[in-house]
């Protein structure tokens, strides 16, 4: 897809940065600003770069400062607010148009000279080319000016005090990191220049609103009269010699790949295909693949990679990448569980989810119904064979078995399933207890387990029969016939009854309890009271808990956070079931498409070709969160999958 964006859409300063693009490296590293070509965002930047991958981002190259010269006209191409009351840059004013069609473009029309400006990063290296083409009609010689801001600090951070950045050679140096630039156009050290950079989109959320950020040195190329010259800047963390044009001939090419890899017609689904590849980076510390869970806030984490797999690597046929993530998460099994956030330097692993260690035999499911691989099945086995012997007689974090055969957790502050928010002491949605979901995934684990037993050289009867115990006992603790739908959770306090999304993977698991009057009813009920078509409301706007405004300070966020907020990834879950409970007809297939087309407007908005994390409650027109987020393109490419090719 060519997503173009033009005047209309940039009318003022707010609007010009209102929506982004994305480009990643492999590696956790990126490049993002908006379409005005600003950072309205601490975490934005030109180069982020993973120096250990996926986590240990620093921004180093924030922001380019464009200035054009025609005569003693000067006009900036840049855009970008200040905190100090210094002028606003106002590029967006100049600009023509910006496109995204898998890689950035800005063209600029002054006063008959046209620049056009591309960003591409390299695959597996920290690096990003800036590409400029600049035609001189204008009669009379141009300069286009650049000057690199940098920062060179963690992508979270803001620089409160001016430090010393040195240009020689080619070289910037600070500190611990030293940043090639590469160009051939002119390259020159200039006395330090100090910006105080406004973060008005971090500002909505309470985050800092301003930081440093210091050039040492500009790039300049002059173009004639009747001109026409290209030339490139590339900011690298590697001394080889690198060609701008080649790693966009690459990216286009790379890209063509994944398409043919993936095998999916629809234009959504194939952009959905494209932006999946941005969430699976290396991580050094286990020596494999990874699921970074949203850019620009998120790391990799067990639950979010779980869940995020199969549409992101098996919906796209990148069953070897699969294979890699999982057997990262079988190597780190313990008690049971697996890592919820991997060890970083001298760091252990963080344990704290009850739902990954489920759904990672859910994937290994969804792996093999797909590749017919046996022998990774025998591979995985035993650490199978390890996470239902702990819930079963108990783990960590409160997890166990209950007499009834289902899947208590929780205790404490413990928020161990994805509603997991604790803020000052407070568990805005605490499911200690008896989660749906978790029972949901409980019984679709023990039937994989029966299914797979025979090809591991085992009797699986035992643990079909704790399957219809546990359906037996679901079926009597959740479902409320008088109401159409399943409590939320098991607890014995008011919380039970509320009604949520959670319910949805009860119906779209591959192996589920329901009758098939009861899935519809659940995907009914679902439908009147938290469909959206950005997403499902984490709670009905009938229950007095619910918040439907997502901002302000940290707190407010996330008392809202699953108290109302929609959510985008529990829409897969809904169309899948809603696919299911209707047999998969043409009819429905056609109806849930036409549902789809909802998804067009939402990969324009926010970040260009991406699905963002989360939507206000009330009124989801505008993106919240990570404005790119792996689980929310993963369930939706399930859902085109499922479209195409059940």
């Amino acid at each position: 897809m060519r997503f173009v964006y033009g005047k209309q859409d940039m009318r003022t300063l707010t609007r010009a940065q209102e929506n982004c693009f994305l480009l990643t490296n492999a590696l956790g590293g990126y490049a993002s600003v908006t379409g005005g070509f600003s950072a309205p965002r601490c975490d934005q930047g030109i180069l982020v770069a993973a120096v250990k991958a996926p986590n240990v981002r620093i921004n180093m190259v924030h922001r380019l400062s464009e200035v054009l010269s025609i005569g003693a006209d000067k006009r900036y191409l840049s855009t970008q607010e200040f905190a100090d009351g210094t002028a606003p840059e106002e590029g967006y004013r100049e600009l023509a148009s910006f496109t995204y069609d898998g890689l950035p473009t800005w063209s600029y029309d002054v006063a008959g000279v046209r620049v056009v400006r591309r960003c591409v990063m390299a695959q597996g290296k920290n690096t990003t080319a800036v590409l400029y083409s600049v035609d001189n009609c204008a009669g009379e010689s141009c300069t286009l000016t650049i000057r690199p801001f940098l920062k060179f600090v963690p992508r979270e951070n803001i620089l409160e005090e001016k430090k010393s950045f040195v240009y020689e050679k080619g070289t910037i140096r600070s500190g611990d990191y030293t940043l090639y630039l590469q160009s051939d156009a002119d390259v020159k050290a200039i006395p330090m220049q100090w910006q105080w950079v406004a973060y008005p989109e971090d500002v909505k959320d309470g985050r800092p609103e301003k930081s440093l950020a210091g050039a040492c040195c500009e790039i300049t190329k002059t173009v004639g009269a009747g001109e026409k010259l290209d030339f490139e800047v590339i900011f690298t963390m590697h001394p080889e010699a690198v060609s701008g044009a080649e790693l966009v001939k690459a990216h286009y090419t790379r890209n063509e790949s994944l398409l043919k890899l993936a095998g999916l017609n629809d234009p959504i689904a194939r952009e959905l295909v494209l932006a999946a590849d941005a969430y699976i980076a290396r991580r050094d510390s286990t020596d494999g693949k990874t699921i970074l869970a949203g850019y620009p806030l998120f790391s990799d984490w067990g639950r979010d990679t779980m869940i995020s797999l199969p549409g992101c690597t098996l919906s796209t046929g990148r069953y070897e990448d699969a294979k890699s993530i999982l057997r990262t998460f079988l190597a780190y099994e313990r008690r049971g569980l697996v890592p919820n956030l991997f060890p970083e330097g001298e760091s252990k692993p963080m344990y704290n989810t009850v739902d990954a260690a489920l759904l990672l035999i859910d994937a290994v499911w969804q792996y093999h119904r797909r590749t017919g691989d046996d022998a990774f099945v025998q591979e995985a086995w035993q650490v199978m064979c390890n996470i239902i012997h702990y819930y079963k007689t108990g783990t960590d974090h409160s997890i166990s078995m209950d007499t009834d055969g289902l899947i208590r957790a929780g205790g404490g502050l413990d928020q161990v399933t994805w509603m997991d928010v604790c803020v000052n002491g407070i568990l805005p949605t605490p499911r200690h207890g008896k989660p749906v979901e978790i029972n949901a995934y409980w019984y679709n684990a023990l039937k994989i387990m029966e299914f797979f037993a025979p090809i591991a050289g085992t009797d699986g009867s035992a643990y079909g029969e704790l399957a219809q115990q546990v359906k037996t006992s679901f079926l009597a603790a959740f479902y409320m016939e008088d109401k159409g739908y399943l409590k939320d959770v098991i607890s014995g306090t008011k919380a039970d009854e509320q009604l949520r999304c959670n319910q949805i993977w009860a119906v779209s698991m591959p192996f589920g309890m329901l009758s098939p009057e009861q899935e519809k009813s659940v995907v009914d009920t679902v439908r009147r009271h938290l469909y959206t078509p950005c997403g499902l409301r984490t709670l009905s706007p009938a229950d007095p808990e619910y918040h439907g405004h997502y901002g302000g300070p940290m707190v407010e966020r996330d008392m809202a956070y699953h108290q109302g907020t929609t959510w985008v990834f529990p829409m897969g879950a809904y169309y899948l079931a809603y696919l299911k409970v209707h047999g998969y007809t043409a009819e429905a297939k056609a109806y849930v498409r036409a549902q789809l087309d909802a998804m067009e407007p939402m990969l324009r908005e926010g970040c260009a070709g991406q699905l963002p994390e989360i939507y206000e409650g009330d009124f989801p027109t505008e993106s919240k969160g990570c404005f790119g987020q792996a689980w929310s393109v993963s369930e939706i490419l399930r859902v085109f999958e499922a479209i195409e090719k059940e």
